[in-house]
């Protein structure tokens, strides 16, 4: 229950952090590297 609540206000601050959907995308777009290299680097 605190996992969901932690994670929809973190989401609620993403979201409100860009006010464009072309900053939407880029947001998404950083996370998305984010997690590549986090792979590449487990490997």
């Amino acid at each position: 229950m605190i996992k969901t609540v932690l994670a929809t206000l973190a989401a609620l601050f993403v979201l409100a952090g860009c006010n464009t959907i072309e900053g939407m995308g880029k947001d998404i777009g950083k996370a998305g590297d984010k997690i590549e290299e986090a792979a590449k680097k487990s490997k």
